[in-house]
């Protein structure tokens, strides 16, 4: 497996992580304002190959689509006909938020840097790309 890309698709934000090139460790990469993710992509994927691209799907707890849904479904509308070649999963992102708070609150970020959106958008792109790629080796579903 090579590079995998996640977003957590926000309605102003989207967090954006990435993997090593042997597809095990996630990092944050980037926080873009929504009008800023294509550009970006296009840009990243002349440099990088990408074998997936993972979107967070927001889910409520009885499996079923959220409110959050109305502005995720066209951006994944729009990924899957820009960039036909990559494979493009939805991935159930429920709590990412709230793990990524309590991470940095864990990691004793300052309240003024737990504050900070951008980094809890891209912090949540990595924990939705940890979990796909943990479930991905251990075939665990999440």
């Amino acid at each position: 497996m090579g590079r995998v890309l996640a977003l957590d698709i926000g309605q102003k934000r989207i967090g954006v992580a990435v993997t090593d090139p042997a597809g095990i460790i996630a990092t944050g990469l980037e926080t873009l304002g929504v009008d800023a993710l294509f550009p970006f992509l296009d840009a990243y994927l002349k440099e990088e190959k990408i074998d997936r691209i993972v979107v967070g799907w927001p889910v409520t707890m009885r499996n079923q689509p959220s409110d959050a849904i109305r502005y995720i479904q066209p951006v994944v509308k729009k990924l899957r006909a820009r960039y036909p070649g990559i494979p493009l999963e939805q991935f159930d992102e429920r709590f990412t938020s709230s793990l990524a708070h309590q991470a940095m609150l864990e990691g004793g970020l300052p309240r003024k840097k737990r504050q900070d959106k951008a980094l809890a958008d891209r912090l949540s792109a990595v924990i939705i790309l940890q979990s796909w790629l943990e479930k991905e080796k251990f075939g665990r579903k999440h």
